[in-house]
């Protein structure tokens, strides 16, 4: 019965904090139609949100991270324009760790005319682009792979990073702000991202115009400890001030 159906798909969601469109066709032998009219009750009731794909519990929208399947799909021409600008200040010889996130991961394609450059990551999906490119020395940190960012991570992660002198580190983000920084929904990820933005590197965080004025759950650095932002558009100008008072680069395509 249908209330059934409701009640089964937020009981799904409690445990799973997310679920797909096409997984509960599956789970419950009924039509994409049947579904999106009774995720349209759930949401008109303020129990879950609609996100690319699928849905999350409404009131876990900042607290638990949002599959990456989920965030690849949005705003992908901005996020390629943003790569392309971070993938502009690589130069040959150098040595960069790019980490994971639905922008980061772009920059791969143009990276491949760079000479003797060594790309450090604990992101699957850079380590799969990179597979197409055989020029690039790419160093994989191992860990624990974490699902919704197809990431590794975990002590083993931060234990790599201590052996490798980078010269560049492009950061991703979630959500940024002048309140809260530079923000992240996984506490497992933030713990690296953290780390890698004490490292003395040249640090540059990528993000499309999305993610302004926007927090997700944990802070990892502040926008004043970045020597550089990327974004694919001019922020507003509290953003730009900002950013000159405290010497950080506004890079944009």
């Amino acid at each position: 019965m249908k209330i059934d159906r409701i009640q089964q798909i937020h009981e799904l969601l409690k445990r799973n904090h997310s679920v797909s469109l096409n997984d509960l066709c599956d789970n419950f032998g009924v039509s994409k139609n049947t579904i999106r009219r009774d995720v349209a009750e759930l949401e008109a009731s303020g129990i879950v949100k609609k996100v690319y794909g699928g849905i999350v519990l409404a009131d876990e929208e900042t607290g638990a991270p949002e599959p990456f399947a989920y965030r690849e799909g949005r705003n992908v021409d901005a996020k390629k324009l943003v790569a392309e600008a971070a993938a502009a200040q690589v130069q040959d010889g150098d040595v960069i760790y790019i980490d994971s996130g639905t922008t980061t991961m772009h920059m791969i394609p143009y990276l491949v005319k760079r000479r003797y450059l060594t790309i450090v990551t604990a992101s699957v999906h850079v380590i799969n682009a990179a597979g197409s490119y055989p020029g690039l020395n790419i160093i994989a940190t191992g860990g624990t792979l974490y699902m919704p960012s197809n990431a590794f991570v975990g002590p083993s992660v931060l234990a790599a990073l201590q052996n490798y002198n980078l010269s560049k580190i492009f950061l991703a983000s979630t959500g940024i702000s002048i309140a809260h920084g530079a923000t992240n929904a996984s506490p497992l990820e933030c713990e690296i991202k953290r780390s890698l933005s004490q490292k003395n590197a040249e640090t540059f965080l990528l993000v499309d115009s999305s993610k302004f004025g926007k927090a997700s759950l944990m802070t990892y650095c502040q926008l004043s400890d970045l020597n550089a932002l990327i974004t694919e558009k001019e922020p507003a100008k509290e953003y730009v001030d900002y950013f000159e008072k405290h010497n950080v680069r506004l890079i944009l395509p």
